[in-house]
């Protein structure tokens, strides 16, 4: 006799786990993997920092040199010639730079001087004659307070400047390792971009290399547009403290230049230096036209110069560009802050570029790196930048 029991389905066990819990628990399980990924990668960049950094602005100068290089090349200069010439004039025009305005610096400080001791002996009258009535006795027992603190504090302030002493020797070894890559990248990149292309798989490597493609035009046309939107502001601001007399008013003009190459921030840090000058120098009514004068450049940059000029090319939303300044401040400061928008564009770009159905049928040798058009996919489903930009 057959034993037909076992052939009868058992009713379905009840689930001891809700649906809801499973996924949640596995989508947890998946994050910390990838925080504790993103930490361990953060802890060895934050390691190497002295060996990321200067090749990471290697790469900036070789994204806003090599379209130079590359239009020498084409009027049949040879590539070691056309290297030497785009390089040596840069690192020349720029020393001149710096050299101008140190000199102008230089010779701008003794009036400059002149003018806070003035401030100094207005402010020290109103601290007398004005509501506070502070005596003569207390203004000189704060001052005395202050030389005692700086006495307490000698030894501190004379490590502190050994440590600057060694900060500039490490500063000029980074700048040699910085002008080495910087030669090396315009020399053979592509050499060099083969190389990493190699350890993608055989199979995707050609969408890879269209990725690669498309996040170095995102860099080359993001460099382009901020070095044309540092002049611009550089000149607004510079025309106006120039008109108003403002001491000093080309080194400021040119703190106004490298600050704009950090978004956002540098703009208010180096506004903010200009308006102090001002109120020192000229008093209070001249420092809120500067402040008017800057304000009104801040907004003719967020509104007609960076839709105008980066938003053909990298598309990204101005509170993703506020929080990436931000966490690139909070956790490598300066360097952080400069590098985190850049960074930022190009994985932009070869994301949308691995998601895009058009790039998949794109031969890399048509994506062209020194062509703004070049930093997205040819497919407008794609692009969902911000109506904000429009």
């Amino acid at each position: 006799m057959v034993d037909t029991r076992s052939a009868v389905p058992s009713p379905p066990a009840e689930r001891s786990t809700p649906r809801v819990l499973e996924v949640a628990a596995a989508l947890a399980w998946r994050l910390l993997v990838v925080a504790a990924a993103l930490y361990v990668i953060g802890v060895v960049v934050g390691y190497l920092a002295a060996l990321v950094v200067p090749v990471a602005i290697a790469l900036l100068l070789a994204a806003l040199l090599a379209p130079a290089v590359d239009r020498l090349i084409r009027y049949r200069v040879p590539r070691g010639l056309a290297i030497v010439v785009v390089v040596v004039g840069g690192l020349a025009g720029l020393g001149g730079l710096l050299t101008f305005v140190v000199l102008t610096f230089l010779n701008g400080l003794p009036a400059l001087q002149t003018q806070l001791a003035d401030s100094i002996n207005t402010i020290t009258g109103w601290l007398t004659d004005g509501p506070l009535h502070l005596s003569g006795d207390q203004l000189r027992g704060l001052r005395d307070n202050l030389l005692a603190a700086m006495s307490a504090n000698q030894t501190s302030l004379t490590a502190g400047a050994l440590t600057t002493a060694a900060t500039i020797g490490q500063t000029l070894a980074q700048m040699v390792l910085v002008l080495f890559t910087l030669i090396l990248l315009l020399h053979d990149g592509a050499g060099i971009w083969r190389f990493l292309l190699g350890a993608a798989p055989a199979a995707r490597r050609a969408r890879v290399d269209v990725a690669g493609r498309r996040g170095l035009a995102a860099l080359v046309s993001y460099v382009r547009a901020t070095a044309a939107v540092a002049v611009a502001d550089a000149v607004g601001i510079g025309v106006g403290l120039a008109i108003l007399g403002v001491p000093l008013a080309v080194p400021l003009t040119a703190l106004v230049f490298l600050g704009a190459f950090i978004p956002i921030i540098g703009a208010v840090i180096a506004g903010g230096v200009a308006v102090l000058v001002a109120l020192v120098a000229k008093g209070f009514i001249p420092a809120l036209i500067v402040l008017g004068i800057i304000v009104a450049v801040m907004q003719l940059e967020s509104h007609v110069l960076q839709p105008l000029l980066l938003g053909r090319a990298v598309k990204l939303h101005p509170l993703a560009v506020v929080l990436v300044i931000a966490a690139g401040l909070l956790s490598a400061g300066i360097a952080g802050a400069l590098l985190a928008v850049p960074l930022l564009a190009v994985v932009n770009s070869a994301v949308r570029s691995l998601l895009s159905e058009a790039d998949a049928h794109v031969n890399p040798t048509d994506v062209h790196t020194s062509q703004p058009e070049a930093s997205a996919p040819d497919e407008p489903g794609i692009d969902v930048h911000s109506e904000i930009d429009e």
